[in-house]
Formats: structure tokens, sequence, C-alpha cells
């Protein structure tokens, strides 16, 4: 039986990659409210704001990880040997 699972495509790999560099701006971003939240107290908007983005960019790793590693099937009509291309 043949396999209608295609391989990565090339904007599978750029948003796996980007959703690396995501996350490891998150961490970044974390290391920043740690230190900034021990100099200016947590309540400093700097330090709000640093922290929104670690959720931002931690929600943003997620979405492009799963864009880029998740199996997509070969849509494309005429494929030989794939039901339901003899409609008519």
């Amino acid at each position: 039986m043949e396999s209608f699972v295609a391989q990565r495509k090339t904007g599978q790999k750029i948003s796996f990659a980007i959703g690396m560099i995501s996350y490891l701006a998150a961490v970044a971003a974390l290391a920043a409210v740690a230190y900034y939240g021990s100099i200016l107290g947590s309540e400093h908007p700097i330090v709000a704001s640093l922290a929104a983005s670690v959720v931002f960019f931690i929600g943003t790793g997620v979405v492009l990880h799963v864009m880029g590693t998740v199996s997509l099937p070969d849509l494309r009509p005429g494929r030989p040997g794939h039901q339901g291309d003899d409609i008519t």
C-alpha cells in the first residue's frame, strides 16, 4: 500500500526553525524577567512586559513547532492510486 504522507516541505522546515528561535527568545526573556524583577521589583512595567513576551514567545514556538512537525498528506488531485480521483 502506498503511503500518502509527504516529506516535510520547505515551509515546514522554516516554521520549525523559527519555532526553535521563539523558544530561545522565551528563555532569554525569562532570564531578563528574573534579572530585572530582582532589580526593579515584580510590579514594574518593564518586568510585566517582559513576562508578557515570555508568554508570547512560548505560544508562537508551540504553534510553529506543531506546524513544522505535523505529517501532512499530499492533497494534490490527480495522483495515481488515490481514491477519489475518478470523480465523474
